[in-house]
């Protein structure tokens, strides 16, 4: 009885397509290139950047005058009943394109206004309450003990306590002084859940054996977390942020709403509607254009946010019925060679 053995492997054969697309390729080109490859959070972040530019160039900044003729707090005589002049079809931009107030401010001055202040809200608070989650969180995960039961108590005080609540405590002390004391204030109460997961992450990394050959070669503590641990942990980071950033705008939104975050003459997109409430029956725009950017801009921040965490963790990968598909089509139509190759049959003499 003669035995036929399976062909050897041809060693001189060209890797797999996946693993030549890696080889040589840094971790950050890695992460690159599997964010531009979700189409969603690529585009989500083209408009939410878009999006900014349009409201800063509209109606300026500070001494910078904008291109748009109106400002948000001019009062101007009421035109067409104060009802949008904007026009699909056929596509007429005219006065004001999103109305007009109970007392004829412009609309769209005031909604690009809002827009500002809730991307500067959002950007303070996600630098400043991530920086100091990051800085709370490796100190209780590098040194553990008494280090980190004091610091994790500390962060359970504020977890325990709704953010709502203490928001609107930091709201009404701070919401007159204008819109970066109230987002520097919010940030110092906003950094608890990155905190917890750069701690966890810490707790784990600090055991590698990178940490322990860092340790035997004399590097200081402060070295060891910030140029050994650290960078091994910023997706988590940056990660953690994004999510922040979401959910800052609706923490803005909703303080400003219940009139304790942004203060007259300032706008916010909640003190819009909050101011407007009255007139949601008879004037309904009022409350279109606020509400739709306040969705907007969390969605955008959100698919950014998802987009970054499939970038640096691999394995949170997407089902793709058209990819599952295409990969049962290829290996049923696989040549017979092929096929007999991979499971070579034992036929007897």
């Amino acid at each position: 009885m003669t035995q036929m053995l399976p062909e050897p492997a041809n060693v001189d054969a060209p890797a797999p397509a996946d693993e030549r697309d890696t080889v040589g390729v840094s971790q950050g080109r890695l992460v690159l290139r599997r964010f531009l490859a979700n189409k969603v959070a690529v585009v989500s972040g083209i408009l939410f950047i878009l999006l900014a530019i349009f409201s800063v160039s509209a109606i300026g900044v500070g001494p910078i005058p904008g291109w748009w003729k109106y400002d948000y707090t001019t009062l101007n005589p009421q035109s067409n009943g104060g009802a949008p002049s904007l026009s699909v079809v056929p596509f007429v931009i005219g006065d004001h394109p999103f109305g007009q107030d109970r007392i004829g401010i412009d609309y769209f001055a005031m909604t690009m206004r809002g827009i500002q202040n809730s991307i500067l809200v959002m950007l303070i608070i996600s630098i400043v309450g991530t920086t100091v989650g990051t800085v709370i969180g490796a100190l209780a995960g590098y040194y553990r003990g008494w280090v980190d039961s004091v610091l994790m108590r500390i962060t359970d005080v504020f977890i325990v306590i709704p953010i709502i609540v203490i928001g609107a405590v930091v709201g009404r002390a701070t919401g007159g002084l204008g819109v970066i004391p109230l987002a520097f204030f919010l940030a110092m109460v906003s950094w608890t859940t990155i905190a917890r997961l750069v701690r966890a992450e810490f707790l784990s990394l600090r055991e590698r054996e990178f940490v322990e050959a860092a340790r035997v070669a004399g590097a200081s503590d402060a070295r060891i977390i910030f140029k050994h641990i650290l960078p091994n942990a910023v997706g988590v980071v940056i990660v953690a942020a994004t999510l922040l950033a979401a959910a800052a705008i609706l923490l803005e939104t909703a303080l400003s709403y219940l009139q304790l975050g942004v203060r007259p003459p300032d706008v916010s997109l909640g003190l819009i509607i909050s101011d407007n409430q009255s007139a949601f029956s008879t004037r309904p725009w009022l409350f279109w254009w606020p509400a739709g950017f306040i969705v907007l801009l969390a969605v955008l921040v959100n698919f950014v946010g998802d987009g970054l965490r499939d970038a640096f963790d691999p394995r949170q990968k997407r089902f793709s019925l058209r990819r599952t598909k295409e990969q049962a089509a290829s290996a049923t139509s696989a040549p017979a060679s092929t096929q007999a190759r991979v499971h070579p049959e034992t036929p007897s003499s």
